[in-house]
């Protein structure tokens, strides 16, 4: 193994966490600051201690993660570290599990369900219950619930209580019981199987180390050293799981970023590296506040945002690069300005010598790039959305789309048998015969239409068929803006709400998304004209992906949840508005706001030369109506001489 001159190699910070002494350890990396570099410098130092590498455990939270980490290792102290464990907590809980799984009542050649094996044995449970043929969320939502629970480690009663107080989840069906009657059917067929999905895989080894304490000995003086990447994510289970592992020896090294603590919502847990030092009293702690990616005016923005969490670790971002320039902070009158403002600010970018795809568009919920993508559709600029599907391509906007279409044109087949695929019990070949009977056409303000559909149609589409008769019988048949918001405000207050909780696990963004698509046809003169642009948009998307090839440049259009761990040269931030971001739903009055403002930190520090700050005005709303916007308070409580202050008719 070569020898490192890691004095050399890392900087004073980096370089003091690497040699550390035995015991517990907490590595605060704030953003940039060489998280990586450190955890491999470490792996590579303590082999070089004479650490035998079959005595470390690596643990991240993906597999592309341990690869890097392992490659870089390797790389740097060559082959001699070829034997750590490196990979998931998924990754080691297989590994702990397949020789010891007769101690939990499993052969040690059970099988890993998918996502997709999971949905399709919950239901089969519904219909051994009698439950798939009543309104009952899908298998999806169910197994959403299910693994909150386990990720949060509270019961799944307490987790049905807080969901199912929705007013879209109503009737008898729903009980309470009726679903953890299906999580108690789902765990004795996965038992049956001999199958465990990937909840499964962190509770049993956790179990497996409560319950069986020579197992637990065994690889607590296996493991010499535990180091864990990305501590700030771990949720409940996975800190017990590495505290009890590595309780033998207390060599445990956390390397994370409370700033940088974004994703609660699926089950990580702050507290684990807030209260570390508290479970660990002699714990040492090291900061790595060096930045090296972002010119100083940039961190200035960071440092300032951040400061207004209290319950924080306290870190202050230094620049090694030099002074450029302050971030941008555009004001202009509504997303119609800011998307065009956007489209010209990235022609000038590229002009000025950015590469396309060193410029990144970061937004908090997908629905705010929506007049963004128009414009950059009609303007012919290349983009990738990198968090999903663009706007109008989603499921759900094609949706309620189909049923604007179909009020349109009583002969749209495809509408109709979109809209008919929504029920209940109606698959294509049901919906064709329907179709076919109503004579290829359906008028959906004539209610002799709607009657006939409704003696057409199986008993289990009844109930959602009649919720969307309740929308369509106001609607008269005209073809205004008026007329097709009116519609689309009760189909989805009568039926698409209820249908969205049932069948999405992100059903309150869908519907977001809905809002908004309706209060852009107020841009419009007519629904015909509305429905035309949907489609030419469409198209000038596919031309621009038969030109774009693989390796064509694009500008990347992500939310700023998809976007942590990623970096550019350019950042532009839309909507950064109060309600918008902080997101109205994440934030009620009076409720905490720091994990909102941690996104605002992600989403500064993925900048590294250029930062830009969209503030519109008013916003357009369902009603037609326009809400006037205040900057959002994690713009408003920044120095302002952090920002230079831009109007957004400069172009």
């Amino acid at each position: 193994m070569p020898k490192i001159d890691y004095a050399a190699e890392l900087n004073v910070e980096q370089l003091a966490a690497v040699t550390a002494p035995d015991g517990p350890l907490l590595v605060l990396a704030a953003a940039g600051t060489g998280k990586t570099r450190t955890l491999v410098y470490r792996v590579a130092y303590l082999v070089e201690q004479g650490i035998d590498p079959r005595h470390i455990l690596l643990l991240t939270f993906t597999n592309r993660a341990a690869r890097e980490m392992m490659e870089r290792a390797v790389a740097v102290a060559g082959p001699g570290v070829g034997g750590v464990w490196g990979g998931t907590f998924h990754h080691m809980a297989n590994r702990v599990l397949r020789p010891c799984a007769e101690r939990l009542g499993y052969d040690g050649n059970f099988a890993i369900l998918d996502r997709d094996d999971s949905k399709t044995l919950v239901a089969n449970c519904m219909k051994t219950l009698k439950l798939e043929k009543t309104e009952f969320p899908k298998p999806a939502i169910l197994l959403e619930f299910f693994s909150t629970a386990a990720n949060t480690a509270r019961p799944l009663g307490e987790i049905l209580s807080a969901r199912l107080d929705d007013e879209r989840f109503h009737g008898a069906a729903l009980r309470a019981r009726d679903i953890e009657r299906v999580a108690e059917a789902y765990a004795e067929r996965k038992r049956q199987l001999n199958a465990m999905d990937f909840d499964d895989m962190l509770i049993n080894i956790l179990r497996l180390f409560r319950e069986h304490a020579d197992v637990l000995a065994r690889y607590q003086s296996q493991f010499a050293h535990v180091l864990v990447d990305e501590y700030q994510d771990t949720n409940i289970i996975q800190a017990e799981l590495v505290d009890r592992v590595a309780a033998g020896r207390r060599n445990l090294l956390v390397v994370g970023d409370d700033f940088q603590s974004i994703y609660s919502w699926r089950g990580a847990n702050i507290g684990n590296i807030l209260t570390f030092t508290n479970r660990y009293p002699d714990a040492r702690v090291y900061k790595l506040e060096t930045n090296y990616r972002s010119v100083p005016e940039i961190l200035a923005v960071a440092n300032a945002c951040i400061a207004h969490n209290p319950q924080q670790y306290q870190k202050t971002l230094h620049a090694v690069r030099e002074a450029y320039e302050k971030p941008s902070l555009i004001r202009m009158r509504d997303g119609d300005e800011q998307a065009r403002y956007v489209v010209e600010l990235v022609k000038k970018l590229v002009h000025d010598g950015y590469p396309l795809s060193q410029i990144a568009v970061l937004y908090r919920a997908h629905f705010h790039a929506m007049e963004l993508e128009r414009e950059l559709a009609h303007m012919q600029v290349p983009y990738m959305i990198t968090s999903g599907v663009r706007f109008f391509e989603q499921a759900h906007i094609k949706d309620v789309c189909a049923v604007l279409r179909l009020a349109l044109n009583a002969a749209d087949e495809l509408s109709f048998l979109r809209l008919m695929g929504l029920l209940d019990g109606v698959g294509v070949r049901t919906a064709e015969k329907v179709w076919e009977k109503a004579g290829h056409r359906f008028v959906m303000a004539d209610a002799a239409a709607r009657e006939l559909l409704t003696r057409l149609l199986p008993s289990r589409a009844q109930s959602g068929w009649q919720a969307m008769c309740r929308a369509f019988a106001a609607y008269t048949g005209g073809a205004s803006v008026a007329e097709g918001k009116v519609l689309l405000r009760d189909f989805t207050d009568q039926f698409y709400a209820d249908y969205t909780a049932k069948n999405y696990e992100n059903s309150d963004d869908r519907l977001d998304d809905v809002e908004a698509m309706s209060a852009d046809l107020g841009r419009f003169d007519s629904l015909q004209q509305f429905i035309s642009d949907v489609s030419l948009l469409s198209n000038l998307d596919a031309e621009l992906d038969e030109k774009q090839g693989v390796d064509t440049p694009a500008l990347k259009l992500s939310t700023i949840h998809q976007a942590k761990g990623l970096e550019w040269s350019v950042v532009i931030l839309l909507w950064a508005v109060e309600g918008m971001f902080p997101s109205s739903r994440s934030v009620s009055e009076g409720a905490d706001d720091s994990e909102e403002r941690r996104l605002f930190y992600v989403t500064v520090t993925r900048a590294k030369d250029e930062l830009h700050v969209c503030v519109p005005e008013v916003r357009r709303m369902r009603d037609g109506g326009v809400m006037y916007c205040m900057p959002s308070r994690f713009v408003s409580e920044i120095p302002s001489g952090c920002f230079k202050l831009v109007s957004g008719s400069m172009y």
